[in-house]
């Protein structure tokens, strides 16, 4: 049986341990393939975004954390430049034909999902929590997949209906930005 629920300080020894597994600078070429996260998060940042109520887990019945999902406000993120590079394109992108702005939406990611955990639904479990959170606050949600991480792309946009609205270049990797409604339930 799997639970999903708002992270605490007591989950943050579980949540480095699964980000250390699937650390893209930790996986093979052929690991890569099956999924990885890029963003290397430390204990204080995980604190901090756990104050905003921004870090969403599912843990099995041992209370081990399979998955994570962060989610915060702009100015949490702006400490990685590619977040501020995103926000400077904002003026040159919609979504369900409202501007998005830092005030409208926020970010979404990076999610993690312990192998022996994916492709059973843990995704829309954790990202359901994630969205009843948020919705209290945005209308939109925002993200950026790294274009070769073909994994995570299909899961977003096949299995809960992220609708992609922007490529770009930054730091000599291609991504995609995509939006998402935060009114849409993703659990059928």
């Amino acid at each position: 049986m799997i639970r999903t629920r708002l992270g605490t300080n007591y989950d943050i020894p579980g949540i480095l341990s699964l980000q250390e597994r699937n650390l893209y600078s930790n996986l093979t070429e052929s690991e890569r393939k099956k999924g990885f996260v890029t963003t290397p998060f430390t204990v204080s940042q995980i604190e901090e975004i756990i104050k905003q109520n921004g870090i969403f887990i599912a843990e099995n019945e041992d209370n081990i954390i399979v998955a994570y999902a962060f989610a915060g406000s702009w100015e949490y993120f702006e400490q990685w430049e590619i977040f501020n590079f995103m926000v400077s394109r904002f003026p040159l992108l919609s979504f369900n034909n409202t501007k998005i702005t830092t005030e409208n939406s926020f970010q979404y990611g990076p999610v993690c999902i312990d192998i022996n955990f994916r492709g059973i639904g843990i995704l829309n479990l954790v990202f359901e929590e994630m969205r009843l959170e948020f919705l209290k606050r945005y209308p939109i949600s925002i993200t950026f997949i790294n274009k070769v991480n073909e994994i995570s792309k299909k899961a977003h946009t096949e299995k809960l209906g992220w609708e992609i609205i922007d490529e770009f270049n930054f730091n000599n990797n291609t991504y995609i930005g995509l939006g998402f409604d935060m009114k849409k339930s993703v659990l059928v």
